[in-house]
């Protein structure tokens, strides 16, 4: 049966998933702030309880423990004290200590702490569901632990990270956010904390590893980092350690540290002691094979950076990397790429790759002395040019895990195909939050989409991409939220994975952080914030890119850029002192920063357009965006002193003044023009300019319709299923101030204001926008036009007095008509809006992905994994019934279809959806052109520089009378945003004509 536009019965079972899925996770509150029945005191008053690890546990569970103790410091006002008990029960040693208080937190290891096994030993707890699983842990409370102790919460890891997420979950829980040093997110006070009497399994995590990319791009990190830390050594385990430990309370365990202007391994002696403690997996970037860097081979190796000629000198380069780290967790990264991240070669050679990884293998066997390499982490990144040597026919072991990438604007290339998920090394996802290259860097502030983030890594998780995520996040600040995001989601994607579970993940988000009372506000805030950042980097935003004449289009944006920055503002006066730095950080700081940005943008487009109208506003224009540019500079030095200076250089990455992919080295404004406001205008000091038109009348001005008379303002048609109203503005062009009247010849007319005076000089914008609207109860059948006169008390040199011409076009549907009416030659649609959601023949499904498109909801087909490509006749079908007013004849309509940008995962199944309007055969568009692998596909720049593909397919629609227009997309992954459909009516804008109203 058709399923509802509401998605009712589909809801009720989202739903019914989202319980499900939350209850598999695993995850649920052990700890609370009043008592209750049968919990345990934790802090209360004076009380503590005692927190004990065994001495011969790891060195990183010790060390977690006492972040814990501490952390209680941070909340109650008073630590937990760690107590180290020696697994020898000497009672002279210093170590050993029995618990002073009868009340305990216990942590430890299976295996590795003697407590644990021997409360596994006599049955006091279970850890059979979790015992031999990849970072799972148990907690629960148990009477009668161990001498000493009446009752302990006790946390049992399966292995070393396994406790450490305890330790870090029972600190998340009490109030202390995984940002509060790099975010400064202030801990909650709680003076008594209990631990509630239940038992939680946290299962393996789903992505074994996961973390993060510093890609140390100047200036802003590694001026930072030289500032707090000097350049000697710069990055060294003092900075390291609070990546580190931020990682861990992310449930991160992996990373690739910074490559272009450090050398992990070298600069400081005790970088890769201090990840092995702590517990973090190193490996390296995509292009650092076997634990070297970019900047060492730079600065230490032997000759060129090419295994054809110098071998001799590479093959000891790299034994010495895994001589250096072979006592530490490392994941191995193999393979090679060019020098400073550049391609391998000219040409594919797949023979030399094959030779290098096998001589890379072998440097792993003998320094690490394995003859098996299959429990050996191993992985090959498919970046870029890589990828195209895979496609030609390179094959590497099994157990090498393929690490597939994106193309660095989050629209991941490739994924496993067939036999390619169950390879022994399975297979990641290598995806960015920042980059560095064409079309455009992006590298100043937050631009993610979570929802974006989700659809991709979704689509890599269904197909079976879970053993590495690594994401590219630059300067760790400002991506904040993506990054915390991307964790909580390859941690527990059970939890998190869920469609439309974003907002859900917000709400969390903002309470972990700032409390109940406003977290709701705050993720709204935020998930706002990401949609309208997800339109378009702002490192790629100019004054050309919003239309200021059509569309209200940069009206609309501008308004909404300044109602987030307003509320985030407003919201910040709210919040604690104490708080205050961290919402700034996170929320109010982004928000503003991005609202100056388009305020200067769009205001210089304004500027120009007004110069060439000669109105005397154009300077108040220039003036103001002169002060936005030091407004900007002023947010910058706002963030770098607050806290003392802390973030100083964070905000330092230039983004304004783009002319090519690379980063401007100082902020510059976009052309301002300026008139001469001494004289007069030769056509008098009253102008006029209009809606959908450059021109201006009176006078001789090179946008004036051609053919038209120099002194008529033409507005765009007005009919009932358009805007209400239509506009033209009245400004000074000159030295006189002056009174006007508008005077409509029809009675059913409305202009709004009617009267006013303007100044001709003013420290303000004075110009003043005319609303027009008319009666429809009252406006003859048909196509009419009303004119405008126009009076006023000066002269307009010699030119005629200007007036006003208003077409207006009274059509009407059929009585009982439901859905889309074309309006002035057009009609807009958002995706989710249709008439019917038919199902198909197949399981497969249309999902609503909320706040996915660029103004609205965005529509994606389910599930993430089909058997074979659907088709017209298999696929579920969308339809939006439509009334067409133009005669199109013999002509064509365009229908432009924007879709989120993404690529070809599958090669042997490119992205395809189909399209009809009434009986005709459907069209099979495949919109994203087949490329090498070595190339993007045709367009793909544009893509994603406006975040959609927009593709046009020409149908011909014949004369009036109510259609039906079809949409299929035939593989998953499709996503699509919305449509327009062009009878000849469509004018230039970015986001295309905004939705037209359903009936």
């Amino acid at each position: 049966m058709a399923r509802e536009s509401i998605f009712i019965t589909l809801l009720v079972a989202i739903v019914a998933l989202c319980a499900g899925l939350a209850s598999a996770s695993g995850w649920k509150e052990t700890i609370a702030f009043t008592a209750q029945k049968d919990s345990l005191t934790l802090a209360s008053g004076s009380k503590r309880a005692d927190l004990i690890v065994d001495a011969n546990d790891w060195p990183g569970v010790i060390r977690a423990a006492n972040d814990l103790g501490d952390d209680f410091k941070k909340v109650s006002g008073k630590g937990l004290e760690v107590i180290i008990k020696n697994k020898i029960q000497k009672r002279t040693s210093r170590i050993e200590a029995r618990a002073k208080s009868n009340e305990a937190i216990i942590v430890g290891t299976v295996g590795k702490s003697k407590i644990i096994d021997e409360l596994v030993a006599k049955g006091k707890i279970d850890v059979s569901a979790i015992k031999g699983q990849w970072e799972a842990f148990k907690t629960q409370i148990v009477e009668n632990p161990i001498e000493g102790v009446d009752r302990a919460l006790v946390i049992a890891g399966a292995d070393k990270r396994g406790s450490i997420y305890g330790l870090y979950d029972i600190s998340e829980q009490i109030g202390v956010s995984p940002w509060y040093y790099w975010a400064d997110v202030p801990p909650k006070s709680n003076k008594n904390i209990f631990a509630i009497n239940t038992t939680r399994t946290q299962g393996a995590s789903s992505v074994k590893y996961r973390g993060i990319f510093l890609n140390d791009e100047q200036p802003a990190l590694t001026n930072w980092v030289y500032e707090k830390y000097g350049d000697n050594p710069g990055y060294g385990h003092e900075f390291y350690s609070t990546v580190f430990e931020l990682l861990l309370r992310l449930r991160a365990n992996y990373l690739w540290p910074t490559m272009w202007d450090s050398m992990f391994g070298v600069d400081d002696p005790k970088n890769q002691y201090t990840a092995d403690l702590y517990g973090i997996v190193m490996s390296t970037s995509h292009t650092e094979p076997l634990m070297r860097s970019t900047k060492e081979w730079n600065e230490l190796g032997n000759g060129t950076w090419d295994y054809t000629t110098n071998k001799a000198n590479i093959y000891p380069y790299w034994v010495e990397g895994v001589e250096r780290s072979k006592n530490y967790e490392n994941h191995w990264v193999m393979g090679m790429r060019g020098n400073g991240d550049n391609v391998l070669a000219d040409t594919v050679v797949t023979d030399l790759l094959e030779s290098i990884v096998a001589d890379q293998r072998q440097i792993l066997k003998d320094v690490l002395k394995v003859d098996d390499l299959s429990e050996i982490p191993m992985a090959w990144c498919l970046y870029k040019d890589i990828q195209s040597y895979y496609e030609a026919g390179l094959r590497v072991p099994d157990d090498i895990t393929l690490l597939w990438a994106d193309d660095n604007w989050g629209n991941i290339r490739r994924l496993p195909v067939a036999n390619e998920t169950d390879r022994e090394g399975g297979a990641g996802v290598y995806y960015h939050f920042d980059y560095v290259g064409d079309p455009r860097d992006y590298k100043w502030i937050n631009t993610i989409s979570l929802q974006k983030t989700w659809e991709q890594m979704n689509l890599a998780y269904a197909r079976n991409a879970r053993e590495i995520w690594v994401v590219n996040v630059g300067d760790l600040k400002p991506l904040e939220i993506p990054i915390d995001y991307f964790m909580s989601l390859g941690y527990d994607f059970d939890r998190w994975g869920a469609v439309n579970s974003i907002e859900r993940y917000l709400e969390h988000w903002a309470k972990r952080e700032f409390g109940e009372k406003y977290h709701k506000e705050i993720a709204a805030l935020s998930n706002e914030y990401g949609q309208l950042a997800g339109r378009r980097k702002f490192e790629l935003v100019d004054p050309n890119t919003y239309s200021i004449i059509h569309y209200r289009e940069a009206d609309r944006v501008l308004a909404e850029w300044k109602s987030l920055s307003e509320r985030a503002s407003a919201l910040l006066k709210k919040l604690p002192k104490n708080a205050q730095p961290a919402f700034f950080q996170l929320v109010a700081h982004p928000a503003k920063a991005a609202y100056i940005v388009h305020d200067i943008h769009i205001n210089a487009a304004r500027n120009n357009l007004y110069a060439t109208q000669r109105r005397n506003s154009a300077n108040v224009l220039a003036d103001y965006v002169r002060k936005r540019f030091q407004d900007d500079y002023d947010l910058t030095k706002e963030y770098h002193t607050m806290l003392g200076g802390k973030w100083n250089h964070m905000m330092s990455q230039t983004h304004l003044g783009y002319t090519y992919w690379q980063q401007p080295m100082r902020n510059t404004l976009p052309p301002l023009a300026y008139t001469q406001t001494l004289d007069n205008s030769l056509d008098g000091s009253l102008g006029i300019s209009w809606e959908s038109s450059n021109g201006s009348v009176p006078g001789d001005h090179q946008y004036n319709v051609q053919g038209y008379n120099n002194h008529t303002a033409l507005l765009p048609v007005l009919d009932p299923y358009g805007p209400e109203t239509r506009w033209f503005e009245i400004y000074n062009q000159g030295t006189e101030d002056f009174e006007f009247k508008f005077k409509p010849h029809n009675p059913w007319v409305t202009v709004k204001p009617s009267s006013g005076k303007i100044k001709a000089k003013s420290k303000e914008v004075n110009d003043i926008r005319v609303e027009v609207s008319v009666d429809w109860s009252k406006v003859p059948e048909g196509y009419n036009i009303a004119f405008i006169d126009v009076e006023t008390n000066i002269e307009h040199g010699n030119f005629p007095k200007p007036d006003i011409h208003l077409p207006v076009n009274k059509t009407s549907v059929p009585k009982g008509f439901k859905g889309f009416p074309e309006t002035n030659k057009h009609l807009s649609i958002e995706v989710d809006n249709f008439s019917r959601n038919k199902t198909g023949s197949t399981n497969a499904w249309y999902q609503l992905i909320t706040k996915a498109g660029k103004e609205g909801n965005a529509v994606g087909l389910f599930p993430e994994v089909t058997e074979a490509s659907l088709t017209p006749e298999t696929a579920p079908v969308l339809e939006y019934d439509i009334y067409q007013f133009t005669d199109m004849g013999e002509r064509t309509a365009n229908v432009t279809l924007s879709l989120k940008p993404a690529l070809n995962i599958d090669p042997y199944r490119p992205m395809q959806y189909a399209i009809a309007i009434g009986d005709e055969t459907p069209q099979v568009i495949r919109y994203i052109p087949a490329a090498k692998p070595l190339d993007m596909p045709a367009g793909w720049e544009k893509a994603v520089a406006d975040m959609a593909w927009k593709v046009t397919s020409s149908h011909k629609v014949g004369g009036p009378g109510a259609k039906t227009i079809k949409l299929w997309a035939l593989e998953p992954g499709v996503v699509f945003q919305k449509f327009w459909v062009d009878f000849g009516g469509v004018k230039p804008s970015y986001m295309g004509p905004p939705p037209t109203k359903k009936l």
